[in-house]
């Protein structure tokens, strides 16, 4: 079983139900013919605390092999500190291990506005708890998508939350590591 803890960029935020990039990995695994299910525990406007908190509970109910951990962009989006969402990046990525799960760190970068520091650290921030703890990692699971030349096109009118036309990027950004990831 796969637990994908997130925030609005999972939860399919504006998104008709099911077309969001977590459904759509649920779909290719089907596809693929790798029996797993997924559980979709993203949260819109979760942060990494409000993830650390539920997590727990979630690993007792579900017991996963694969804990994919979306969150950090709205610590960020609040100035929360870095050293906070760090250590409940970590929290959350041992805990999970410690419950016999592998665990997956999908990234987020910050846009400039923020000051370019505090984007590279957050940024950093990802690839420091996935090498402290052993995890996988995909660095930017934008890439492409907010970076691309058709960033406009692909956000909503809010500019932070994908289209659904983006969702099906988001998984080909994702799905090579959680297939090698998958036991």
């Amino acid at each position: 079983m796969v637990l994908v803890v997130g925030d609005s960029l999972s939860a399919e935020y504006g998104l008709k139900r099911g077309s969001g990039w977590v459904a759509l990995l649920e779909q290719r695994m089907a596809k693929e013919h790798v029996q797993v299910k997924v559980v979709n525990a993203s949260i819109s406007g979760d942060t990494t605390s409000g993830g650390r908190s539920r997590l727990h509970s979630l690993l007792d109910q579900h017991q996963p092999a694969l804990v994919i951990i979306e969150l950090g962009g709205n610590d960020a989006l609040r100035g929360l500190p870095l050293a906070m969402t760090r250590d409940n990046l970590e929290a959350m990525a041992l805990a999970a291990q410690a419950a016999g799960a592998r665990v997956l760190l999908l990234g987020m970068q910050m846009p400039p506005n923020y000051g370019q520091d505090y984007a590279n650290q957050f940024a950093a921030t990802y690839a420091t708890v996935a090498k402290a703890t052993k995890a996988g990692l995909v660095p930017f699971m934008l890439k492409g998508i907010a970076d691309g030349p058709d960033a406009a096109r692909l956000f909503q009118g809010d500019r932070i939350h994908p289209t659904e036309e983006a969702h099906p990027l988001i998984l080909n950004n994702v799905w090579p590591t959680v297939k090698r990831m998958i036991p």
